[in-house]
């Protein structure tokens, strides 16, 4: 398996790899009609994140099997048509940097692919001066970031395009 930064040329791969993983590992904790809703605004690929350089894929056999990464920037969920966006940068001595949109195909799941991306995006924002990192998980998701020591929030509800719920948690961590 090879990690590397995610171009502009693998936006139509991450979009399917996407798709893929939210129907394949989110049934247990959504319905379908949570998932479709989700894949057509909440979950998706943030651009900004691959003109950033801190959008990360992994590939098996030339084939992207999984993404994440990690920002700068204030918006801390949600791809390209998200309506909650906030550009503006962060100040790493007192904001968290935040951890972003980590997909695996589920052919691929629980074979350390995406605690490759974290640690890799940990590393970045460290190196770029961040002590704390945050973000919003699914219900699947929250269960492998606490294996990775991020801490659990309130869970969240949010309203899907359509007024469909479908709960998120807030996860933290600190260096």
């Amino acid at each position: 398996m090879f990690l590397r930064p995610a171009t502009s040329d693998d936006h139509a791969a991450i979009q399917e790899l996407i798709a893929v993983s939210a129907r394949g590992l989110s049934s247990h904790d959504y319905t379908v009609k949570q998932i479709e809703g989700a894949l057509r605004g909440t979950y998706g690929l943030d651009s900004q994140l691959i003109r950033d350089g801190s959008y990360f894929v992994v590939e098996s056999d030339q084939k992207i099997v999984g993404c994440g990464g990690w920002s700068r920037r204030r918006t801390i969920c949600g791809g390209d048509h998200f309506g909650e966006r906030d550009d503006a940068l962060l100040d790493p001595q007192i904001d968290a940097a935040k951890i972003r949109a980590f997909f695996v195909h589920p052919d691929y799941a629980r074979q350390g692919i995406a605690k490759l991306i974290l640690q890799h995006c940990e590393q970045q924002a460290s190196a770029n001066g961040f002590t704390q990192f945050e973000l919003v998980a699914t219900m699947p998701g929250r269960r492998f970031y606490a294996t990775q020591g991020y801490t659990t929030g309130m869970p969240i509800q949010h309203l899907l395009d359509d007024g469909l719920p479908i709960n998120f948690v807030p996860m933290r961590k600190s260096v």
